[in-house]
């Protein structure tokens, strides 16, 4: 059955009209859009995040284009949607169910809409920094994720079609009254006398908000009072807001763009927030088995906090450099110097990825369908581990993981192997404590010989064994005792600071 035999575009226009949000017929903004869609041969992208907001922008445009003739359809319209590939399972059946409907429905239509689903690159997915290279679960002040794995496909899928098409109109869900800050965002980008606004920070596009006054009673409103024009109703999208009393997390395009992290739907495992409610309200609205994924994010949460940071980080960062805060020169008195850690420790990073997958296998055995972790991401965490700056993985132990948790293997690259075994690791932290040296300098200088064996020119050899020594490798207790005079002389320049600030101040 088709959509037009299923849903009459007729009856949809009549609801439409009957409806008015703060004065103005729907129909009128449906006009507005039609008239803006046809004033150019820019090609439009409708940011799509599965919420409230963005559905409704979505209905609208699908609207429009239903109702003009097929003629005047003169121009693409894709809709993109970002895949962080940790997002709320819950949210991305749905989304994943109304792209397949898009797709199927407007080619039925003869619609010029296609929908898409973008991902962040193997190299930056959130387990890959996570697991693979020891990136503490984000916060506040290191939100590592966003621009990683939000901004940066969409980024890349709207220059593609701007490189493309040379300008495109990006349709968003946006609404001021989502925040004041937000508001200000868009009254700045404005164009005098237009409907769209420049984009912050993308050259040649252009965004279009057709809801940018419109309250959460008028978004609400209008999704209960019409069916989707692709088909089917908000039923589902009402009762999963319903479920979690929350909002979505918008589709993110810049750094503008209120981010998740307020408890709102987006990534199952955001730890932005201190406790995630909107996994609470669905577990609670019946949905038990994702409770073990609400426990792990907790569990990432600690793994964040100052106290826990001695049992799950490394003392020195990614640099191989232990390092120091001194604090902020406002405060009235000298602030002691606080040591940074660096990335989770490889033993816990084995422990995440072990749980992870038993947690994977346990809930598809259940009966429920999932991925919480692909395979090109176990690939690329294996490959972190065997390099990595301050725990290179001699012994190779991710696929022994994969094995005692599924046991069977994955089609492995022997090349991505590295050159020492477990059994060296193990020799060679003999020797180095006979020898009263870290056995992670010895091997990383050997790791270091060993990329330029057979080679004719050694060309940077002495400059990379230079740089692997002056990494801090003794304990941190070491590392302290010989930075103690430089921590002192810092003390000191920051009181003096402190003091020559109040001074001036006064």
């Amino acid at each position: 059955m088709s959509v037009q035999e299923h849903f009459p575009f007729s009856d949809h226009v009549s609801m439409l009209q009957e409806l008015d949000v703060e004065g103005r017929p729907l129909t009128d903004l449906i006009s507005e859009v039609q008239h803006i869609y046809r004033s150019d041969s820019r090609p439009w992208i409708i940011g799509f995040s599965g919420g409230k907001d963005s559905t409704t922008v979505l209905s609208l445009i699908y609207s429009a284009l239903v109702a003009l003739p097929e003629s005047e359809r003169s121009k693409h319209v894709y809709v993109v949607s970002s895949d962080t590939l940790v997002e709320t399972p819950v949210v991305v059946d749905l989304i994943n169910h109304v792209l397949k409907q898009i797709n199927v429905n407007a080619t039925e239509q003869g619609l010029p809409i296609s929908a898409h689903s973008v991902v962040p690159k193997t190299d930056q997915t959130f387990w890959v920094n996570l697991i693979g290279r020891g990136y503490p679960a984000p916060n506040q002040t290191f939100r590592w994720c966003t621009e990683r794995m939000k901004i940066d496909p969409v980024s890349e899928f709207i220059l593609d079609k701007v490189a493309r098409f040379g300008e495109v109109v990006v349709a968003l869900g946006s609404r001021s009254q989502e925040s004041s800050s937000r508001a200000q965002v868009i009254a700045k980008h404005k164009i005098d006398g237009s409907a769209l606004s420049r984009h912050s920070s993308l050259p040649n596009a252009y965004t279009y908000m057709p809801i940018e006054s419109w309250s959460a009673d008028d978004v609400w409103m209008y999704l209960m009072s019409a069916p989707c024009p692709w088909g089917g109703t908000n039923t589902e999208l009402f009762e999963l807001y319903k479920g979690s009393n929350q909002g979505e997390c918008p589709l993110v395009i810049d750094k503008s763009t209120p981010s998740c992290g307020n408890s709102r739907f987006g990534c199952w495992t955001c730890t932005v927030v201190t406790d995630d409610k909107a996994l609470h309200g669905l577990i609670e609205s019946g949905a038990d088995w994702m409770k073990p994924l609400l426990a792990f994010r907790n569990k990432l949460y600690a793994s964040r906090q100052p106290e826990n940071a001695e049992e799950f980080r490394n003392f020195r960062r990614r640099t191989g450099r232990v390092t120091y805060n001194t604090g902020d020169i406002n405060d009235d008195s000298v602030t002691e110097v606080r040591h940074i850690p660096g990335p989770y420790l490889l033993v816990k990073r084995r422990e995440f990825l072990k749980e992870l997958l038993e947690i994977e296998k346990s809930i598809n055995e259940s009966g429920q369908e999932i991925e919480l972790i692909t395979k090109p991401e176990l690939h690329m965490i294996r490959r972190e581990w065997m390099r990595d700056p301050n725990e290179p993985d001699w012994e190779d132990s991710l696929p022994s993981i994969y094995r005692e948790v599924y046991e069977e293997d994955l089609d492995w690259v022997e090349n991505d192997a590295g050159a020492f075994t477990k059994v060296d690791a193990s020799l060679m932290d003999q020797l180095a404590e006979e020898y009263g040296v870290s056995g992670h300098l010895i091997r990383k200088m050997l790791e270091a010989e060993i990329e330029v064996s057979g080679l004719g020119n050694r060309k940077g050899i002495l400059s990379s064994l230079e740089s692997i020594m002056q990494r801090d490798w003794e304990s941190l207790e070491e590392v302290n005792i010989r930075n103690e005079g430089f921590r002192k002389s810092e003390q000191s320049f920051v009181a003096s600071i402190k003091k020559n600030y109040s001074e001036f101040l006064n």
